[in-house]
């Protein structure tokens, strides 16, 4: 069977199910990312020595198009290579190198707010909270491959509170939902507040304006005291030898707890929809590409959020029962 990759691309663009995005934003990719790939790909030819000049050769016959849509099969379906050098036609190879060119043009678009803007660094995300002053924030992790045993700092992937080797990246979105920041990626045994810390998050909260609030869960405790009240973390749970308290303050100091947790539960939903790319469910890839891969999805995440699905509330009329027969 002779597999044509522009009919394979079509189906793979009319079918939302395969990369989890709508024709119009796959569009608005090509047309957004194509002129930087060539860019790059002009470079990289300048870069070296050359016998022939630029332009001469073999030209690509995989187009930027296919490559792009190999890219997001990859990363919504954790496809290995192989199998989707099979689907396109072509040799694992070339899906290896598409993968390694595009992914970091994915990388840096950062994530759409509803302002038409692009949030890339976390110095980003505390601008903007500057006019949308409330935000949720939590920390993520995924499972990836264990480091060789006897190479150094081989322990520093295990979670404390997973058991496995993993790595851990910050999130953050707004009330709605809509993810505004997916990135600052750690080693899984680095504790919440310490990733916060080491990203500079303190550091940029203390000079915002008054009045933004991050919404966070337990992990962060202590943080509201660093950045003068701008992380709120939930009110500890009262010790096991404290002395009993009434029962309207223990009903209180509940209650407040259960509001909290009801406010950022929209954080938890972002983590879930991150992990609907099933690449995220467990990583197999190199470590050093983690970072690039979980940013790039969340840039995709967020325009698949600001997409306008009126094109898919058209409903089918509805069949007779199998049993109704007319008379």
């Amino acid at each position: 069977m002779v597999v044509v990759p522009g009919m394979v691309g079509a189906a793979i663009m009319m079918n939302r199910r395969m990369t989890g995005l709508s024709r119009l934003v796959i569009e608005g990719l090509v047309v957004e990312l194509a002129p930087r790939w060539q860019a790059r790909h002009r470079d990289r030819l300048a870069a070296r020595a050359r016998r022939c000049g630029i332009g001469a050769g073999a030209k690509h016959r995989f187009a930027f198009r296919d490559r792009l849509l190999a890219t997001l099969v990859h990363l919504r379906h954790g496809l290995t290579h192989d199998v989707v050098a099979a689907w396109f036609g072509v040799h694992r190879s070339t899906i290896t190198r598409s993968v390694a060119e595009v992914r970091p043009l994915l990388a840096e678009r950062g994530c759409r707010v509803p302002d038409g803007v692009r949030l890339r660094t976390l110095a980003d995300v505390v601008a903007y909270l500057g006019h949308h002053p409330q935000a949720l924030m939590d920390a993520t992790e995924v499972r990836v491959r264990r480091p060789v045993e006897g190479r150094a700092g081989r322990d520093r992937f295990v979670s404390g509170k997973a058991r496995l080797n993993t790595m851990k990246a910050l999130v953050i979105c707004d009330p709605a939902g809509r993810l505004l920041f997916c990135g600052e990626t750690r080693p899984g045994s680095m504790h919440d507040i310490t990733q916060a810390r080491t990203a500079g998050l303190v550091d940029l909260l203390l000079h915002t304006p008054i009045g933004v609030q991050v919404l966070a869960d337990a992990g962060y405790q202590g943080l509201g005291t660093d950045t003068a009240g701008a992380v709120i973390t939930p009110k500890p749970k009262p010790r096991k030898g404290q002395k009993s308290l009434p029962t309207s303050v223990i009903a209180a100091h509940d209650a407040a707890r259960k509001r909290h947790s009801s406010q950022r539960i929209r954080v938890e939903h972002v983590i879930g929809h991150l992990k609907n790319w099933r690449i995220l469910a467990r990583y197999h890839g190199r470590r050093e590409h983690f970072d690039a891969t979980i940013r790039a999805i969340a840039g995709l995440l967020s325009d698949h959020q600001h997409t306008d699905r009126t094109e898919h509330t058209t409903k089918r009329p509805k069949a007779l029962p199998a049993t109704a027969h007319h008379r």
